[in-house]
């Protein structure tokens, strides 16, 4: 069978169950749930769910960024990752609030930010959070990061301790040259249902997101909801900690060829993000990292490169925030007291 009748065969599959899972009760039922369900998850709606937040938007970088902001206290700026948006951070952003000013912020490419053609290396991404924070007139910050977030945290960290007070990570580090070196196939019995600790874990998005264009076509017209709901299972201990609510406002961030183009623009970057790496030395600053699947590559990457270290193995699957929030809230108020 030729390639190309593959994924024309793919596409097909994929929108036949994309139907089947969207398929609405009555065909006149559906424009007014639709648009109930959009106004729901706009992020105007998601704002007005946490009280005493606002979001704006900052010109930085020749860019739009934006982010949702509140509370009072030492700034805390959150960095969601793939496939989510700064609504990652929801139940936690209350009680944060509390003690710090916290935002939470919408990464290049991601959720309301622009999606410019270039511009996914990390460092990149981190100066767009360094020139977040002048904007908003810190003088310095703590800074958590989750998956993508993560790796964008770290390099803020790298490229601009001036900025840094504390990091905090979570269960993926920055590229370093040992992720050029995972295999493309799996171990015979190591791909499973669900990564468990994360010790017999088969990325094969890393790679998949590598392929420029297909990804896109073959995630278009909502499907991508397919796919995001797959790693809501594979990667979670217990995937009903990201509910319904929340899958929708991830489809309808991931939905446009450009948010789809741009956060594979995140993987297809880690090539440059390892050999910018190279040319980091140690952080100095206290680090904080949480790890659930990914923690023995938390402490693998940062045990040589940070000395002032304190690595939390979280019973938790990999979407820490939302599975695991007390426990998170728990450990960022001992790290941040």
């Amino acid at each position: 069978m030729k390639l190309q009748t593959i994924a024309s065969f793919v596409v097909v599959l994929l929108v036949a169950a994309s139907s089947a899972l969207a398929a609405p009760a009555t065909a006149q039922a559906a424009p007014a749930m639709a648009g109930v369900a959009r106004t729901a998850i706009s992020d105007a709606a998601l704002v007005r769910s946490l009280p005493g937040f606002r979001q704006g938007v900052a010109n930085v970088n020749g860019i739009a960024i934006h982010y949702v902001i509140g509370g009072n206290g030492d700034p805390l700026v959150l960095l969601p990752g793939w496939p989510q948006t700064w609504w990652e951070y929801h139940k936690v952003m209350p009680e944060l609030a509390k003690t710090h000013r916290v935002i939470s912020v919408d990464l290049r490419g991601m959720g309301a930010s622009s999606k410019p053609t270039d511009g996914y290396d990390k460092k990149t991404m981190a100066s767009d959070v360094a020139a977040l924070v002048r904007h908003l007139e810190f003088a310095q910050v703590d800074i958590v990061g989750h998956d993508i977030g993560s790796m964008v945290a770290y390099a803020f960290a790298a490229n601009h301790p001036e900025l840094t007070r504390r990091m905090v990570m979570m269960d993926v580090p920055h590229p370093d040259p040992q992720l050029a070196t995972w295999p493309l196939l799996p171990a015979v019995g190591q791909f499973s249902d669900k990564v468990g600790d994360g010790s017999n874990a088969y990325p094969w998005w890393f790679a998949y997101h590598q392929v420029k264009g297909l990804p896109e076509k073959l995630a278009a017209d909502g499907r991508i909801r397919l796919e995001q709901d797959w790693f809501f299972h594979y990667l979670t201990k217990d995937e009903r900690q990201i509910d319904e609510r929340s899958r929708r406002v991830y489809a309808r961030a991931y939905r446009s060829a450009d948010s789809l183009r741009a956060g594979n623009a995140w993987y297809q970057a880690f090539a440059q993000d390892i050999a910018d790496y190279g040319t980091y030395g140690n952080l100095e600053m206290p680090v904080l990292a949480l790890g659930g699947p990914g923690f023995n590559w938390l402490k693998a990457t940062l045990t040589p490169k940070v000395p002032n270290l304190t690595l939390v193995r979280v019973d938790s699957g990999h979407f820490i925030p939302e599975e695991a929030p007390k426990v998170l809230l728990q450990h960022l108020g001992t790290f941040l007291k």
